[in-house]
Order: C-alpha cells, then sequence, then structure tokens
C-alpha cells in the first residue's frame, strides 16, 4: 500500500519508518498515526528489527493543533481533547510496546509532545546532535499524553520528569543523554546510518530471546521481585524450546557465530 503522511521501507529484514509531512514539521495527525499504525504491522510481518524516526528537519513537532487533534471534523458533542487518544494515539503506543522485535527511534531534531512519547517509546533510543525533547502541553493548557508521564517517570524519575513537564523547556539531546533519555547521541548526518547499524545487530540477534527480552525489561517496571523472578523463569523455558537456543548451542560447541537469521 501507499502511504501519504509516512515513509516506509524494508531492507535487509530491517523496517524503517519515517514521518514525512514537512509542511507540519511531522505533525502526528489522527490520519499520520493511522499510518504509522499499519506501517508498524507491517514490520512485524516483514522484518527482524523497527526503526522509527522523522524525514527532514525533525522527528515529530507533536499532534496537529491546526488540524485538530480529531483531524478537523466538527463535533456536537462537548470537547473532549482525551477522545482521539482512546481511539487512536494510545493504541498506537500500545502497539510499539507490544511489536513482536525490538524498536529502535532515530530521533533528528524535535521530538515534542506526543512526538516525544514516541520518542521515548523505543527500546534503544538515539538521537542526533540537533535533536530535542519537549513536553510543552502546559503553554496550550493541556496535560501530557501519549504516555509521556508514564515513560517520563520511569526514565528520569520524578523530580526531572516534573521539571521537564511543569516548566515545558526544551531537553537538547547533550542533556538528554545525561538525563538517561536516550541511548546515545550522534552527529546529524550519521543519525540514519547508525541506527541501521544497530538495527543489523539486533537483525542478525535470537529473535525469540530479544522479544522476550524486551517483554521482561517493559514489565519489570511494574513487577514486584517475585513475579518478574516468575516471568524469568517461563521467558527462559520459551526460549530453551526455540530454533534459536539451538542454533547458540551448536554454534557455541563448534565454535563459529550462529547464524540466528538461518534457524
Amino acid at each position: 500500500m501507499s502511504f501519504e503522511k509516512i515513509t516506509y521501507d524494508v531492507e535487509d529484514e530491517i523496517a524503517v519508518i519515517a514521518f514525512n509531512d514537512p509542511k507540519t514539521m511531522n505533525a502526528a495527525g489522527v490520519d499520520t498515526v493511522n499510518e504509522l499504525s499499519l506501517a508498524l504491522e507491517k514490520a512485524g510481518d516483514e522484518a527482524r528489527c523497527t526503526i522509527i524516526t522523522g524525514n527532514g528537519r525533525g522527528f515529530c513537532s507533536g499532534a496537529n493543533l491546526s488540524g485538530g487533534m480529531a483531524g478537523g471534523k466538527k463535533s456536537d458533542r462537548k470537547p473532549d481533547a482525551g477522545r482521539e487518544l482512546d481511539r487512536v494515539y494510545n493504541p498506537f503506543i500500545k502497539a510499539i510496546r507490544t511489536h513482536p522485535h525490538p524498536v529502535i527511534t532515530a530521533v533528528n531534531g524535535a521530538a515534542a509532545g506526543v512526538g516525544c512519547s514516541i520518542a521515548l517509546m523505543g527500546d534503544f533510543v538515539i538521537a542526533a546532535e540537533s535533536a530535542y525533547f519537549l513536553q510543552a502541553f502546559r503553554r496550550i493548557g493541556l496535560v501530557p499524553d501519549g504516555g509521556s508521564t508514564y515513560l517520563l517517570a520511569r526514565t528520569i524519575g520524578r523530580a526531572r520528569a516534573m521539571e521537564m513537564t511543569l516548566f515545558g523547556d526544551k531537553i537538547p539531546a547533550a542533556q538528554a543523554l545525561e538525563w538517561g533519555l536516550v541511548n546515545r547521541v550522534v552527529a546529524d548526518d550519521q543519525l540514519l546510518d547508525e541506527a541501521k547499524s544497530y538495527a543489523k545487530t539486533l537483525a542478525d540477534g535470537p529473535t525469540t530471546a530479544l522479544a522476550l527480552i524486551r517483554d521482561l525489561v517493559w514489565a519489570a517496571g511494574e513487577n514486584d521481585l517475585d513475579s518478574q523472578l516468575q516471568a524469568e523463569r517461563f521467558a527462559q523455558r520459551t526460549a530453551g524450546r526455540s530454533s534459536d537456543f539451538a542454533e547458540g548451542v551448536k554454534a557455541f560447541l563448534e565454535k563459529r557465530p550462529a547464524d540466528f537469521r538461518k534457524a
């Protein structure tokens, strides 16, 4: 299928999904997020690692306020700025969380509002030197959404999450790295190449184990120790029954690198 607000490409089992709406600096309107959801679903079937990035000057400038979160449609109902979160945005955030393989977010320029949430949903977040993260909802009298409060509090702690959301200041890439919002900061012209390099490492890896690892790490923020130990126990059973494990052991005994793509 063809997309209008994003681009989608798969090469060497690495899917690259990119915001592609320069007129709005890649705003995440309802139509855009619907396309992202479809592309993410395709990537789950066609790739072993997915990169989400933005074409042009920015990653994502947030929801498309000029068109309204409901895509410009008028309604006789009372205003409900959260309605489209239920219908469109939150399901997409959850789809990233439950994606069948690792997701890398490669952040260029602005990652604002829900765009910041999407960026932080990456299992591995790599930022260009020009990137910045912004939660400016306070400026228009709204609250952070798209899982922002959940992600920020668990990623950088309550104090910094409060600072970022209450004051709505830009957090540049270097500060984001210092705070632990991102994994790497690279030169702007190296962003996608670096992201693809990390993606290749993941795409070459054991798909079953990597899927289980990302599930376990996400769950760790919610589970107590006993629950997490139990989750690891059952995940290990699943991993131990996989063809990846068989290939890994065989390669170890034969003193060669494992070829998980053929497992």
